[in-house]
């Protein structure tokens, strides 16, 4: 599978193929190789950004979290875990990068949101990525002009 150029700074992946051909990634977060899809591509290129980019510590970065959601197991891709309460701070959703990010793409991530009540949701299909910040109080959503920085989605208090 040729892997495209995405929107994110490049990354130097351990890539392999496992006994039946299939092309496989490490994935540093999960400490284990996994099929290498056009999502996975853009997962990990977005976690490597928000690791070496944005300054969210590893150790508070999860892939593949399992939620119920009206009582069906889901995953939500990543999510980021404050260090003060170990609750949810920002769940990011991913989409391979040749599928648009709809409306349907934010009513799932939102589906999950109900469960976990992360204050950011993040999506992105490697192209594109969209962020929004939730009030809970005041009841109202932001989009931001651009994915914030850990210190902003976790102010020292």
């Amino acid at each position: 599978m040729p892997l495209p150029i995405l929107n994110l700074p490049p990354i130097t992946p351990r890539v392999q193929k496992n006994t039946s051909g299939r092309q496989m990634i490490f994935d540093d977060q999960r400490k284990k190789f996994v099929t290498l899809t056009a999502e996975e591509w853009v997962r990990q290129h977005f976690v490597s950004f928000l690791l070496n980019q944005q300054g969210v510590p590893a150790a508070l970065l999860q892939n593949e979290v399992g939620v119920d959601v009206n009582g069906v197991s889901r995953r939500c891709d990543t999510v980021i875990f404050s260090p003060q309460t170990g609750d949810p701070l920002v769940i990011v959703e991913y989409k391979a990068p040749g599928i648009s990010i709809t409306q349907e793409v934010f009513l799932q991530i939102q589906s999950y949101n109900a469960m976990l009540r992360a204050d950011y949701l993040i999506v992105s299909n490697g192209m594109r990525h969209f962020c929004c910040h939730i009030d809970y109080e005041a009841n109202k959503i932001t989009f931001l002009p651009e994915i914030p920085k850990w210190e902003e989605i976790n102010p020292k208090k």
